[in-house]
């Protein structure tokens, strides 16, 4: 579950070299984190060139592509650091002025930097990072988007038994079987029962087969990431976390405050206010599973939006 913060390994020429590695989502890593690197800061805040990075997976490079584009539409010097690798290394970047602008997922980033974190809600995510990030950085306002865990059914069955929010699964969950990856029923029963009162009939460990097992009627219910390009190929329909179990995955520019204007931020922040999960999804789908080129379907929704 590439949000819920497992720990993986850094290898230490990722560390050293931030070359690209391989591996799914690196932001997802919560070891302790490396030394800053000594790179000198970019000088983008009295109107020089910004530096764009990002995690080495599929959407970090959109993202980094979306922020990238719309900074050079006004008129901002941009250089790219794509695919570099994981947290630790890319927090670290940002912090000493490597990198001047990372996406990030403010409930991720939270964990990472204060292990005992128990915001859940965006506001509240966001809130106690404005506290707890160290005065170089600065997270600037998150996005609509989220990629993050979820509860997922079919389309028919949310229309058939009135599935729009977690709570709603009450009404079958006893009847119920489940599936995540391996570690989803560890990590979330207590809570699923405690937050909704939900008791399902069986666990199973679908793995990256969840969004099909959905499909296919192997099970109800299932734990698949709100950016998922299956949920639109496989018709189906997250559903609502009213009470937050799952935590704010809200995506948002972590900046180096010393390389950034108001030109800089302005434009970071109309981009977050022009991105939700929907549109994420849709532009998820056309680089994962249509292989479109990153750059061009960045240049494309930022045409759409009005912002390049």
């Amino acid at each position: 579950m590439k949000r819920l913060f497992s720990t993986v390994v850094v290898t230490l020429a990722a560390a050293l070299t931030l070359s690209a590695c391989g591996g799914g989502d690196p932001l997802t890593n919560t070891s302790p984190t490396p030394a800053d690197s000594g790179a000198a800061p970019a000088s983008g805040g009295g109107g020089g060139k910004v530096v764009v990075g990002s995690a080495n997976f599929p959407e970090n490079v959109l993202l980094a592509e979306i922020y990238s584009q719309a900074l050079e539409a006004k008129g901002v010097q941009v250089e790219k650091k794509l695919n570099i690798g994981s947290r630790e290394v890319l927090y670290g970047q940002v912090k000493s002025g490597g990198l001047t602008i990372l996406p990030e997922y403010v409930g991720s980033l939270l964990a990472f930097i204060d292990k005992s974190a128990t915001a859940k809600s965006k506001e509240d995510v966001v809130a106690a990072l404005k506290e707890k990030l160290p005065a170089e950085l600065e997270i600037l306002e998150p996005a609509a988007a989220e990629d993050s865990d979820s509860l997922t059914v079919t389309r028919e069955n949310s229309q058939k038994i009135g599935l729009v929010t977690i709570e709603d699964l009450s009404k079958i969950a006893k009847n119920s079987t489940v599936g995540g990856p391996p570690e989803f029923q560890a990590r979330q029963e207590k809570a699923l029962k405690d937050v909704y009162g939900l008791e399902f009939k069986e666990w199973k460990k679908t793995g990256d087969a969840t969004a099909d097992a959905i499909k296919d009627g192997t099970i109800e219910v299932g734990n698949v990431f709100t950016t998922d390009p299956k949920v639109i190929i496989n018709g189906l329909v997250t559903l609502q976390d009213t009470k937050h179990v799952f935590g704010a995955g809200n995506v948002a520019p972590l900046v180096n405050k010393a390389g950034v204007n108001e030109t800089v931020t302005g434009t970071l922040n109309a981009v977050s206010a022009k991105l939700d999960t929907a549109g994420l999804l849709g532009l998820m789908k056309r680089v994962s599973i249509d292989k479109a080129d990153a750059a061009a379907v960045a240049k494309d929704w930022l045409t759409q939006n009005g912002l390049a």
